[in-house]
């Protein structure tokens, strides 16, 4: 007989602050979701000239005590049950604090890119490799399964960035944080990382996952001061209590343990339940991954992507990343469908996607040929090109707003499936499945079938699916805190629907496939010219 739930059961306080998003959720250590607020558009992103992308760290806080708040008074759960805090994250970002934790400048995100020239400067010269030093490429191979990319948008070119453009603040930096490790300095007052989240620094040496630690090859190579970067510690880590002045802000008991936490990338992977080596999932949240857990080292530099250090303990993952996945439909709501503009004030109704999956399905698989090319900021993997950009192809006077719709949906599919082919060569178990269905996009029943006819696959769309991060963290959490194990919670894992691939698309979807891969290779030198730095 299933057991209710004690009201003096333990739950993990898990915050999981996105890009632009922030949940806050009362979780089991095995993962069920007693409670969680969502409060959307919470953190403004500040672009502006030569790919810069900025966020303000008083905004993570104060959405960040709102929710927590929120979640307590809304939930009616007494703040008591509480028995840890998780963390979680969007990844590669940088906050350059002073020795007391205050950030010296607004924090730059995963999107900017006005790093790479000083990527180029540390990693590159003769002779070259896929843009690359040989012997530099071979020995960070070795030691991290990675390289800092060209697109200038990993941690180390952040630093780099600051460290020739506003070398002041470089200077007074005590720390160079990733927004995890900054949240969690807020929450304890400690400055640490972990093994999973501070392979974008690129300065780590990662052969052996339960001994992660900086290299001095590398640290002399990109010319970052030890001394500026956080301690690592494991990631299943308790780092330490809840601060009082905290705990008063927050509204609960002072000294809850605080543990590591995971980025937004490492959480969903264990909160998609696909948590034994080689179930593949993926994830559609703003960006999106097909991913799978690995038991060892291995790196596809021709595709941008490597199995790196897991949230996991003890556990490799294959990192890979599509630059603008759902964000394609919000991009859509907002600059195609509504707006407030010279054409009159047509502000997005709440219920926008529930009525982009009714168009969509009244639209047919392949959309009428139209297809959509989701690179709106670039793209990483399977092709690391920050020129791409994002297109419709094929409209036609008989093209409806039903085919846009679902052309986005199978545009970010099709990306997918592209990515799908080279996770499976670098895992080397032939044709992997059946596949786990997490974030935003996977709450839409139009979108998984999509996706079990594109990719070819049976897709599992796990239970809240929004919820994954939340998940991910609290098993984290419960597992430093010895109230669970990795094998319990995957037990608990609770798959909503399976959606098996339609016989009838699999022709349609094979031919637009093939056509979206020619799109991509005859106008990728276009787009390297029309978007190329001024």
């Amino acid at each position: 007989m299933k057991r209710l739930m004690s009201p003096s059961d333990p739950l993990i306080l898990v915050i999981d602050l996105g890009t632009t998003a922030c949940k806050v959720g009362l979780v089991t250590p095995n993962g069920k979701v007693v409670a969680y607020v969502n409060e959307a558009d919470a953190t403004p992103t500040f672009f502006g000239p030569g790919g810069k992308a900025e966020q303000n760290p008083a905004d993570w806080w104060a959405v960040i005590t709102r929710n927590v708040r929120r979640v307590f008074a809304e939930s009616g759960i007494a703040p008591a049950r509480a028995a840890g805090v998780g963390v979680s994250t969007h990844w590669s970002g940088t906050v350059a604090v002073d020795a007391q934790g205050v950030p010296l400048r607004n924090a730059i995100i995963w999107m900017d890119s006005r790093g790479a020239p000083y990527v180029e400067e540390i990693a590159g010269g003769f002779p070259t490799v896929e843009g690359y030093n040989a012997r530099k490429l071979i020995t960070w191979l070795r030691l991290t399964a990675g390289m800092p990319t060209h697109s200038g948008k990993d941690t180390i070119a952040h630093i780099l960035y600051l460290k020739h453009q506003e070398p002041e603040v470089y200077r007074a930096a005590a720390k160079f944080l990733e927004i995890k490790d900054y949240v969690n300095m807020k929450l304890t007052g400690r400055f640490a990382s972990d093994p999973a989240t501070i392979t974008l620094y690129w300065v780590t040496d990662n052969r052996n996952v339960n001994n992660v630690h900086y290299h001095p090859q590398l640290l002399a190579w990109t010319g970052l001061n030890r001394e500026q970067l956080p301690d690592i510690l494991p990631t299943n880590a308790a780092l330490g209590p809840l601060l009082p002045e905290v705990a008063a802000e927050f509204g609960v008991p002072a000294g809850i343990p605080v543990t590591m936490g995971a980025p937004d990338v490492h959480a969903p992977v264990l909160g998609s339940g696909a948590v034994d080596d080689f179930h593949p999932h993926v994830y559609v949240g703003t960006s999106s991954w097909f991913s799978c857990h690995v038991p060892f080292k291995k790196t596809d530099i021709f595709h941008n992507m490597a199995a790196l250090p897991s949230s996991a303990p003890g556990r490799y993952f294959v990192v890979n990343e599509q630059e603008t996945a759902g964000v394609s439909l919000t991009f859509l709501r907002n600059t195609v469908f509504y707006g407030d503009d010279a054409l009159g004030a047509c502000p997005a109704p709440e219920d926008a996607y529930p009525r982009f999956d009714q168009l969509a399905a009244q639209a047919k698989p392949g959309s009428g040929g139209l297809i959509f090319t989701p690179w709106l900021y670039g793209e990483r993997t399977p092709v690391e090109e920050s020129t791409l950009r994002a297109g419709f192809y094929n409209l036609s006077l008989t093209t409806t707003r039903a085919d846009l719709v679902r052309s986005v949906m199978e545009g970010v599919t099709y990306n997918t499936r592209w990515l799908q082919g080279y996770v499976e060569k670098l895992a080397g178990q032939g044709k992997l499945g059946p596949v786990n269905f997490v974030g935003g996009g996977a709450l839409s029943d139009v979108w998984s079938q999509i996706f079990a006819d594109v990719l070819k696959r049976p897709i599992q769309q796990v239970k809240d699916p929004q919820a994954a991060g939340l998940r991910g963290v609290a098993v984290l959490a419960g597992i430093a805190l010895n109230l669970t194990t990795l094998q319990d919670y995957a037990k608990h894992v609770e798959i909503a629907r399976t959606y098996q691939p339609n016989p009838d698309a699999t022709p349609i979807y094979d031919e637009l496939f093939d056509a979206y891969l020619d799109i991509y290779k005859r106008n990728s030198p276009i787009y390297k010219k029309l978007n190329k730095p001024h």
